[in-house]
């Protein structure tokens, strides 16, 4: 009597496979070129594969700039948040996400353009709202690490925390301004710890008391 034979899982993982290194080349190719101008048969022609292939993979544009978007903020969360729960306090845990945060990116230089050119398209599709909730919970978690410092008194009370986190990304994304701009992204790595002591300088002032 023949044996069940188990299904062959292998087209399954070629598919995942096919997809993976298709969202990898996308982020490769933001960092030579504007993604706006990012066509599916560069692309396709990046990975080896035809059109037709590549389509077999994603319907559309539409949504292999989705699964990009989220792969990009898998990734980015994933990666600099562990870094920060790698601290107990909060100040420690602030500088190593921004290390890790702009590491990142050095080692990704395509994704400041891939993000901003979402954010910057009229309409709200599915790829501009995985960036957009990215943001929104990378600077949630900002907040909270400042809030948490205050509690332990390793960040000066009464500091505008809000504030503060809109400075600490503004920061990042200056510094990775700055490196598009000379055309030494792998640089930033060395200049960030300088950048991130002197946003530290800011909430380790204690404010002056107005009654003294």
């Amino acid at each position: 009597m023949a044996t069940a034979r188990t299904p062959d899982k292998r087209p399954y993982q070629s598919t995942e496979l096919r997809q993976s290194a298709t969202i990898e080349a996308v982020v490769q190719l933001c960092a030579e070129q504007d993604p706006a101008t990012l066509t599916t048969a560069r692309i396709a022609d990046e990975v080896g594969l035809s059109q037709g292939a590549l389509f077999k993979h994603f319907p559309n544009k539409n949504r292999l700039w989705e699964s990009v978007a989220g792969w990009v903020s898998g990734q980015l969360t994933s990666q600099v948040f562990r870094e920060a729960d790698r601290h107990e306090q909060a100040d420690q845990s602030l500088e190593a996400m921004f290390l890790a945060h702009v590491g990142f990116i050095s080692r990704h230089p395509g994704i400041p353009r891939l993000m901003l050119g979402e954010l910057q398209k009229p309409s709200n599709g599915p790829a501009k709202t995985i960036v957009r909730q990215t943001l929104v919970r990378y600077r949630k978690k900002v907040v909270g690490l400042l809030q948490l410092g205050i509690e332990q008194g390793h960040i000066a009370a009464g500091i505008d925390t809000e504030a503060a986190a809109v400075l600490y990304l503004g920061a990042i994304q200056g510094l990775v301004v700055q490196g598009m701009v000379s055309g030494e992204m792998a640089t930033l790595e060395q200049t960030a710890p300088r950048i991130f002591k002197l946003y530290a300088a800011s909430f380790q002032e204690i404010p002056n008391d107005p009654k003294k």
